[in-house]
């Protein structure tokens, strides 16, 4: 199984991404251990995720969600994304 997350930082701004393990990977997050998230802040919210059946599926749609370019759409498709594509 795999995911595909969205998180917000203090800073309004979002990070869009997908992963195998998502409890781990939000911890990479939080620690600053990545640099792409690092400039969302300290203080992250995740605002949306979905289990998708594989990684291949969930890098898939983090490439669709990333090319919405407004955060809030990429929330509101991801929360209503039905897998059935």
């Amino acid at each position: 199984m795999a995911w595909v997350y969205i998180l917000r930082g203090k800073s309004g701004r979002h990070y869009i991404g997908s992963t195998d393990n998502l409890e781990r990977r939000i911890a990479e997050h939080r620690r600053g251990s990545n640099r792409t998230t690092h400039r969302l802040g300290k203080e992250l919210e995740l605002v949306g995720a979905k289990e998708l059946p594989s990684i291949d599926r969930a890098r898939k749609l983090e490439i669709t969600l990333k090319r919405k370019k407004n955060p809030r759409l990429a929330v509101f498709a991801l929360q209503s994304f039905s897998g059935n594509k």
